[in-house]
Formats: structure tokens, C-alpha cells, sequence
């Protein structure tokens, strides 16, 4: 099979897996099991903790002692596993348990296939940054067909959506056996210390200013994405609330509403290259800031009726805001970082993203929900989401003024050789 077919498969895959239960746990929590809500918010808070450390950790393995392909497999075959078993369980605090087991197999997955197809691509002398978004983004593909096939087949509510994932997961960890060897650097010398022995030269990369900086607004960023993960699909289903809004299809199937923001993905990741090579990564992640601040701004003002539009182009912007972080910030720390240390690196930023930055967004922004905009129940949504587009706003000016980096075209090029 041509390479970059197995690649996009894998890319498919790997986010199908999260596609099939990530927007629809919370009709599984509140409506079929009706469990409190009190503790909901520790279900997102698992995906955080898996990647506070699970991903550098894996990244060091992939990079000192196993092959990155069979890592990557025993990862999803045991996620897959454990994904099966939560359907059986009958209180949240199993639940928690057990949906946390599945994050640590999964969440450091994600920076793993990123170091995975960087590696195969360039040990057949090809252009990362020309062919990695076109495979990428069949990744995002997969993500919203997990939703449609979740939703379409009415298990939007349903334990089943926990086995759709993990048969995804099992058939992608046996897929990726037969992937081309990523085998581990083992450049170590024989007088090297434990900090280089152990893999953990990476974090020495916070001592430069500029990745540091890198790293922290990778924090701040990975709590805007938290936000609307935690609260996108909610925010639409509290319209039901409202007579003149509970029966449109927009409040019913939010599920597919939202997937308009996935679908915008798929879009922008296709220019990535473009813009990269135009303005560089400063200005594209400046361009992803400022498009936070539009995607909350327009939940603010918009509702299920004369405010649609709105809802909508903040789907279509949320591909901007995703893309020109989250896969730009990679191929950065790749043109960036030693080939020794390429998977601790990406471990790296998917710690400092879904890890920290996840943790705290979930965290605080629930204590911020919970004492100041929400009344009887009822959340006030429009302050909500005001909050969150001054938050994305005051992170993106003090990005232009602090990071210092000059962009030249030679730089997105060094990733090939």
C-alpha cells in the first residue's frame, strides 16, 4: 500500500477513536445513567492528567528503547481494552477510574503518531511540511465520522459508543505492527548522565527562552481548547430550555452542529503549508489567538434562530483557531528540536496542551461557572463566553509583545532533511 495511505489511515483512526465518545459522554453521564453532575467535570479532567505526563514519558521510551510503531500499538490495543469495560460499570467513581486507565493508554497516542509519521516520512526522503496536513487532516476526518456514526446510529446516549471506540482502538493497534520500523535513537554515550540516560534531555529546552515561552502559551491555549470541549456541546443543548428554540435541529442534533468545527479543520490544515511559508509561525499563531477570541465571541451572541449564523462561522473559525496551533506548534518544535529527542519534544507540547493547559481550563473555569454565572441552575451563557474571548484576547497580545522569533522561508524547509 502506498505510504501515504497508511499513514492517513492511521490518522483516521487515531482520532475516530476519540471522535466516538469525547462530544457525547455528557448525554451518556446525565441521561442514561442520570449520575450528579458534581463530578463530571473529573471525566475531562482525566484526559488532562494522562497528558500532564504520560506523553513525554512515552516519548522517551519511543526515543531511547522501543520502536515507535510497536509502542504505539500496545498503547491502543490496552486502551481499546479498557474503553470495553465501561459500559459494565454502574457508578461514576468506576467510571472515573476506568475512563482514566483508557486516557493513559490514549492521550500520549496522539503526540506518538505525530513523531511516528514525522520519522517515516523522512526516512523516505519527503517534505514533512507538504505532506503531513494532507494526512492530518484525515484524522480530523475520522473524528467526525465518530460523531455522525455516534449520533446517526442513536447511540448518542449509549454505552455502545464505548465499544465503537474500542474496536477502532484494537484495529488500529494491530494496523500499526505493520507500519514501516521506527526504531529507537541509542545515541548514548557511554559517560552520559542520568538525565541524558533516562531521556529526559527534552525539558532542557525550557532553559532556552524562546521554547519556554513556546511551552507556556502552549498551557494558555490548551485551556481555551478545554473550554470548548468541556462546554460547546452543552451550551447548544441548554436551548432546549427555551420553548421557541427546544425543537430545532440545531438544539436537537448539537452533536452535528458541532462537527462543523472539525469539518472547518479539515479545511484549514490543507493551508497550513501556505501560511507557514508566508508569515511564520509567529504570526500563524497569532492569527490562531485571535480566532479564540471570534469563536467565543460569536457564542456569546448567538442563538439556535436569528443568531444561526453565528453559531456557524464560529465552527468555521474554530478550525483556524485549532489548526494554526495545535499542528503548526508541532511541525515548530520538529524545525526546532534534535532528532535525538523528537518524540520527548512532542511529548512536551502535548503535556503543556491537553495536559496543564487542559487541567487548569477545566478546573478553573468550573470554579468560575459555578460562583459567578450561574444562577438556579441556569448558566449565564453569553457573560460565559465573553469571559473566554477577553481570556483568548489578553493570551494573544501578550504573545505578540513577549515571543521574539524572525522568520525566515530556509526554516519550515529544515524539516525534510
Amino acid at each position: 500500500m502506498n505510504l501515504r495511505l497508511r499513514l492517513t489511515f492511521m490518522s483516521f483512526l487515531q482520532f475516530f477513536i476519540w471522535g466516538a465518545w469525547l462530544i457525547t459522554v455528557g448525554n451518556y453521564w446525565f441521561g442514561t445513567k442520570q449520575w450528579s453532575g458534581a463530578n463530571f467535570g473529573d471525566v475531562f479532567s482525566t484526559l488532562a492528567l494522562s497528558s500532564i505526563l504520560m506523553p513525554a514519558l512515552i516519548g522517551i521510551i519511543a526515543d531511547k528503547w522501543i520502536n515507535a510503531e510497536i509502542l504505539y500499538g500496545i498503547l491502543h490495543i490496552l486502551g481499546g481494552i479498557a474503553l470495553a469495560m465501561i459500559p459494565a460499570l454502574d457508578s461514576p467513581e468506576h467510571f472515573y477510574w476506568v475512563i482514566f486507565l483508557a486516557m493513559i493508554f490514549y492521550m500520549p497516542t496522539i503526540s506518538l503518531s505525530n513523531s511516528t509519521a514525522y520519522t517515516i516520512l523522512i526516512n523516505n526522503q519527503l517534505d514533512v511540511v507538504k505532506t503531513f496536513p494532507p494526512i492530518r487532516v484525515w484524522g480530523t476526518i475520522g473524528f467526525i465520522a465518530a460523531m455522525w456514526v455516534t449520533d446517526l446510529s442513536g447511540n448518542k446516549a449509549s454505552g455502545n459508543m464505548f465499544y465503537i471506540a474500542a474496536g477502532a482502538a484494537i484495529v488500529l493497534g494491530l494496523y500499526s505492527f505493520t507500519l514501516p520500523k521506527c526504531p529507537p535513537q541509542k545515541l548514548i554515550s557511554s559517560k552520559a548522565g542520568w538525565v541524558e540516560t533516562l531521556g529526559f534531555n527534552a525539558f532542557k529546552l525550557f532553559a532556552n527562552y524562546k521554547m519556554a515561552l513556546f511551552f507556556i502559551f502552549s498551557m494558555f491555549l490548551g485551556a481555551a481548547l478545554q473550554l470548548t470541549n468541556m462546554y460547546g456541546d452543552t451550551f447548544l443543548s441548554d436551548f432546549a430550555k427555551i420553548p421557541e428554540y427546544a425543537d430545532l435541529f440545531v438544539v436537537k442534533h448539537s452533536t452535528i452542529i458541532m462537527s462543523i468545527s472539525q469539518i472547518s479543520e479539515t479545511l484549514f490544515i490543507l493551508a497550513i503549508p501556505f501560511f507557514l511559508r508566508r508569515f511564520g509561525i509567529k504570526q500563524v499563531m497569532l492569527i490562531s489567538m485571535f480566532a479564540w477570541v471570534l469563536r467565543f465571541g460569536l457564542f456569546a451572541y448567538g442563538n439556535p434562530a436569528g443568531g444561526l449564523w453565528m453559531i456557524i462561522m464560529s465552527g468555521i473559525v474554530y478550525g483556524m483557531a485549532f489548526d494554526f496551533f495545535n499542528i503548526s506548534g508541532s511541525l515548530f518544535i520538529e524545525t526546532q528540536t534534535d532528532s535525538k529527542i523528537r518524540s520527548s519534544a512532542q511529548g512536551l507540547f502535548m503535556m503543556m496542551t491537553n495536559g496543564f493547559g487542559a487541567f487548569f481550563g477545566a478546573k478553573i473555569s468550573g470554579i468560575l461557572i459555578d460562583t459567578y454565572f450561574t444562577k438556579e441552575g441556569n448558566k449565564d451563557w453569553h457573560q460565559i463566553w465573553l469571559v473566554f474571548a477577553l481570556y483568548a484576547l489578553c493570551i494573544a497580545i501578550a504573545f505578540a509583545i513577549m515571543f521574539k522569533h524572525k522568520h525566515t522561508k530556509i526554516e519550515v524547509g529544515t524539516i525534510q532533511h
